[in-house]
């Protein structure tokens, strides 16, 4: 990890269309390999942001091309920190249905948080009704060996 002293914060705004994934994905990885990040922590950060730009998209701004979502990537010696912000109605996490429970485990939808939280070390989820939702994810570096 080749990360300098100080931290460093990316940002990237796109419509809420489905096919801007993929540049999101690009912007991502690009700057986490430019900060020497492993590509195993890389693909579990990409794999969570994919999920969460998703929702914001899908779920957040309903599709809505002229809704934007806001993502921040701040690289540090200690960890990448990933804020997705939508303009939606707000979130309340508490109402997502466990996707463990039995008579969950055959839905094809309902696993984002979910994944999110196990490929992350941290997830936190501020939902405002008529304000939008921003999720911040924080996956932790290894220290770095000399």
């Amino acid at each position: 990890m080749s990360t300098a002293n100080s931290p460093k914060t990316y940002r990237l705004t796109v419509p809420s269309i489905p096919d801007r994934i993929t540049q999101v994905d690009e912007f991502l990885e690009a700057n986490l390999q430019k900060a020497g990040i492993a590509d195993e922590i890389i693909s579990d950060i990409a794999i969570a942001v994919t999920e969460i730009v998703n929702n914001a998209i899908d779920h957040g701004n309903a599709g809505d091309p002229e809704k934007m979502v806001k993502m921040n990537v701040t690289i540090s010696a200690e960890e990448v920190a990933i804020e997705v912000t939508d303009e939606g109605g707000g979130f309340d996490p508490g109402a997502v249905a466990d996707p463990l429970a039995e008579e969950n485990l055959l839905r094809e939808v309902g696993r984002g948080i979910f994944i999110v939280r196990h490929l992350m070390d941290t997830v936190s989820i501020n939902g405002v009704p008529g304000k939008g939702t921003t999720v911040r994810a924080v996956k932790k570096l290894p220290p770095a060996t000399s």
